[in-house]
């Protein structure tokens, strides 16, 4: 069977809002970082409508009993920001994320076998750095259906090539630009997450 890369674009208000905030070249560092915190939470509530595992359970009312939805408890969701923007977006989605486990500084040796992973980069400009971190999910066996990436905004470009490694894949983004300069740099794009997030990410001593 024929597989394909699935990149949704919810089209809701909200979203088009909080990326036009981050396109504005002159948005400051904090509301910028809040629109990546608005995109997250939104990006994420779609990612999970048909992909939470939960099930139907009978329960009693006041008025007698009726049939209800439960989120299945025993199936964990691990999140990893890749930063900069990662973890803003993160910030964002946590609130609508049951079970929740935020994983940083790396992929842990195990993860459980019925976890689903969810992926946080701030956009997707070329393939390098999603596809490093998905190429460390690949060697513990979890296959594409149990993950979901997050982002911002994906490049064209830098989707064609995901396809062509990880055909299976769903990706979550806020819109697709169509172009990367020589650069590395998405056109019309967001700018630089690292500068204008004001972050510092330290070295080794």
């Amino acid at each position: 069977m024929a597989m394909s890369l699935r990149v949704i674009v919810p089209p809701h208000p909200l979203i088009g809002h909080w990326l036009t905030i981050l396109r504005e070249d002159s948005t400051p560092p904090p509301i910028y970082a809040t629109a990546l915190e608005e995109l997250g939470k939104w990006l994420t509530y779609e990612a999970l409508r048909d992909w939470l595992p939960h099930r139907k359970e009978e329960v009693q009312t006041s008025n007698g009993p009726t049939e209800g939805v439960v989120i299945e408890a025993n199936v964990p969701l691990i999140s990893f920001p890749i930063l900069p923007g990662g973890i803003e977006l993160w910030q964002g989605a946590r609130n609508v994320l049951p079970n929740n486990q935020l994983c940083l500084g790396g992929i842990p040796k195990e993860i459980c076998a019925k976890a689903g992973i969810i992926i946080f980069v701030d956009q997707i400009a070329s393939e390098k750095t999603l596809l490093d971190f998905l190429i460390e999910l690949k060697a513990q066996n979890i296959l594409a259906k149990r993950i979901r990436v997050i982002t911002a905004l994906a490049s064209a470009p830098g989707l064609s090539y995901i396809a062509e490694t990880w055909p299976d894949l769903t990706i979550y983004a806020a819109c697709i630009d169509p172009e990367v300069s020589d650069n590395n740099v998405i056109n019309p794009g967001i700018g630089n997450p690292l500068l204008r997030l004001n972050t510092i990410i330290a070295g080794p001593n």
